[in-house]
Order: C-alpha cells, then sequence, then structure tokens
C-alpha cells in the first residue's frame, strides 16, 4: 500500500494548520476564563449554544466522512506524516471540542439565581423550588445535544467501518456514504447560517454583553476565512466541508459589532457586562470626599449641628452612603444585586 498512500509533504498548508490550532486556543480559552473568572455564564442564549454545537458535530463528522481514505492510510505512513495529513481533521474536531466545552461551562455557571423562580410574600422575594423556563429549556436542550452527538457519531462510523473498499477507493464513493457526508455537511452549513439568529437576538434585548468574549470574536471572525482556505486546499473536501465556518464567520462579525456597541454603552452607563453599577473610581472618590463633611469630634457634639467651621458633620454611615452614592446598599451581599440588571431592560 506504501504506493497507494504517498507522503506528502505541503509546508504551507502545514504551518496554516498549526496557526490556525494555536487560534482557536488562543480565540476559546478567553471565553472559557470569562465564564470561570465571572462564575457566570449569563447572556448566552441556549439556542445558539444547540445550533452551535450540532453544526460544529456535523462538520466534524462530514470531516471524518470525506478524509477516511486519509485516516485509513496512517497505517502504512511515518507517524509525522499521519499527523500532517490529519491536519483538517484535527481542525474542525478542535474547534468542535472547544465549543463544547462552552455548552459545559454554561450549564456549570448559570447562574442561580436564574435557576428557580421566586415569589413575593409580605412585599419580600422568597425563592422556590420551581425551575425557571429559561433554566429547564436549557437543560433539555443541553441534553439534545449531546444525544445528536452520538446518534451522529455511530451513523457515521457504522457506515465507514462497515464499507469493505480497497485503497485508493474512497469510502464516499459508495452512494450511502456519500449522501450522509452531503447530509452532514448541508446540515452543518444550514445550522451554522441560523446559529447566531437567536444569540443576536438575545444580546440585542438584554443590552448587554454578559459572558460573551470580545477577544474570541476578534480573532474567530478572521480566521474564519483562513479556516475556509485551509479546509478548502485539504484533498477530498468539496464546499460541504467549509460552508460551515464561511457563514459562521459572517455571522459572528456581525454579534461582535453590537457587542462592541454595547460595551460603549456600558461604559456611558457606569455598568458592568452584567448590568450590575461598576464602584467608582479613586478620581471620583477623591473628588467626592473632598466635598463631603467630616465627622463629628467628641467636643464638636458638644457644639451642635455644626463645627468650628460652621459646616455640617455627617456620621461615618452617611459619608459612606455619600461617597458610593445615595442608592448604593452597604451590605456586601447586595453588591451584585442592584437594580442596574432590570434598569437596563426598563430602557
Amino acid at each position: 500500500m506504501s504506493d497507494v498512500c504517498e507522503q506528502h509533504h505541503d509546508l504551507w498548508g502545514t504551518l496554516l494548520t498549526l496557526g490556525l490550532i494555536g487560534g482557536l486556543f488562543a480565540s476559546y480559552v478567553p471565553q472559557h476564563f470569562k465564564i470561570i473568572n465571572k462564575s457566570s455564564s449569563e447572556g448566552f442564549s441556549p439556542w445558539f449554544l444547540l445550533l452551535g454545537a450540532t453544526s460544529s458535530a456535523a462538520g466534524c463528522l462530514n470531516m471524518w466522512t470525506m478524509q477516511w481514505n486519509v485516516v485509513r492510510c496512517c497505517r502504512y505512513i511515518s507517524t509525522g506524516s499521519c499527523v500532517e495529513s490529519m491536519g483538517g481533521i484535527m481542525q474542525v474536531s478542535l474547534q468542535w471540542l472547544l465549543f463544547n466545552i462552552i455548552q459545559i461551562l454554561y450549564i456549570m455557571y448559570y447562574p442561580p439565581h436564574l435557576k428557580f423562580k421566586t415569589v413575593a410574600v409580605d412585599d419580600t422575594p422568597v425563592k422556590t423550588n420551581a425551575k425557571t423556563s429559561h433554566w429547564r429549556l436549557s437543560v433539555v436542550l443541553a441534553w439534545a445535544v449531546a444525544l445528536h452527538m452520538v446518534f451522529c457519531t455511530f451513523v457515521t462510523f457504522g457506515l465507514l467501518l462497515s464499507t469493505n473498499v480497497n485503497l485508493p477507493t474512497s469510502p464516499a464513493q459508495d452512494p450511502r456514504i456519500a449522501g450522509w457526508a452531503t447530509f452532514l455537511g448541508l446540515t452543518s452549513a444550514a445550522l451554522a447560517a441560523i446559529q447566531y439568529c437567536p444569540q443576536l437576538w438575545h444580546t440585542f434585548h438584554l443590552k448587554l454583553v454578559g459572558a460573551l468574549s470580545i477577544p474570541m470574536m476578534v480573532i474567530q471572525s478572521p480566521g474564519a476565512a483562513l479556516m475556509v482556505l485551509s479546509i478548502a486546499m485539504r484533498p477530498g473536501t468539496d464546499w460541504t466541508s467549509w460552508i460551515m465556518f464561511a457563514v459562521s464567520g459572517i455571522m459572528q462579525a456581525i454579534l461582535l459589532f453590537m457587542c462592541v456597541a454595547w460595551k460603549i454603552r456600558q461604559r456611558r452607563l457606569h455598568i458592568d457586562d452584567f448590568g450590575h453599577p461598576l464602584p467608582p473610581s479613586s478620581a471620583e472618590l477623591g473628588q467626592s470626599t473632598q466635598s463631603i463633611p467630616r465627622p463629628r469630634s467628641a467636643d464638636e457634639e458638644e457644639q451642635g449641628e455644626g463645627g468650628e467651621d460652621g459646616r455640617p458633620h455627617l456620621s461615618d454611615e452617611e459619608i459612606v452612603r455619600a461617597m458610593l452614592g445615595e442608592n448604593t446598599p452597604l451590605l456586601k451581599g447586595n453588591k451584585r444585586k442592584g437594580s442596574g440588571f432590570l434598569r437596563v431592560f426598563r430602557r
């Protein structure tokens, strides 16, 4: 089989593949880190994650099907040549893995205060054991992602392993496998085309960046063009193998511009990515301190409302409230439960 499975060396293709693999890590790690660091996945649409995970799974399995001969040739060529020839498969497989890590982190770090419904008892919000519709939907769609991957993997490798063809004949020449590969490619492209629609809608109405990572989108949007070029250069691939990445790149660029616009809006409103009021800066605190009267001393307490300089004096608690803002709660437990998040929705 050595004459059939020739060792092809493509320096440009190999360098492009290595660059894209490094770019995938560099783009997805900020998103993973932000969810873990903020301990919140708020801002993601569960439908976006469903469509993205199923689309990447279909694209990954399409690549395995179209390049199955490359996989089979690894038994007859060196390890280095095998790794080089499987660069396209490694790209799409890694992209599928890194995206699904987001899906897992989304479930793990789903905001606890959004999981269960609250009811008002004597004007006091009380958390119940009833799950919110959004949390139930998120769990159901996560299970749908897992079942889709199991089913498509079973069918793909079931067809590939049951087809007894000799090299260099491609399994894709079998009508069943060719039809399945086309189905995977078209499904991947269709899901990718609508993948960002629910996320664009969700982010537009939320008017917040949330847990979305802008650095990830900055890297991935132009990187989609390189991904398309890299896959198109691989032997045995066609437009069904790269169309998903082309569509995703365009839609992701739109989401990026929207997030940048919300980021500017958040800075103007002085709120963070989740709608919580930002703490005052040191410069603002300094200005506030200059205009806030000092607390009364023991001698001044006896003199009445004012001190020797005639300025009114405040208690320590009043000073803190004046420095942080009239509506800022003093208790740490209320730090991330302010009304800023709700005020954004009312606008």
